[in-house]
């Protein structure tokens, strides 16, 4: 598995842990200020879920290279059953 296909690993890891962790935390004012929508957090802390993502990506992706590389599941054999 060479770094270009780790990259894209982790990309597209990265995207999905983001909409998991980007509702974490959301408290919506009592009142809307006028042009608001009713659901906009007050403090999105941005910042700290692209940290906690990016955290959270880099362990899944190891993960998913190690298990690819431990050979626990063989995907050319899967796929030669295909």
């Amino acid at each position: 598995m060479g770094p270009v296909t780790i990259g894209a690993i982790f990309f597209t890891v990265w995207w999905t842990v983001l909409f998991a962790v980007l509702p974490w935390g959301v408290r919506t004012p009592e009142r809307a200020e006028p042009g608001m929508a009713d659901s906009a957090p007050q403090k999105p802390m941005l910042l700290r879920k692209f940290a906690v993502t990016t955290a959270l990506s880099a362990v899944i992706t190891l993960g998913i290279v190690l298990l690819y590389n431990s050979d626990l599941i063989s995907f050319r054999d899967m796929a030669k059953g295909m």
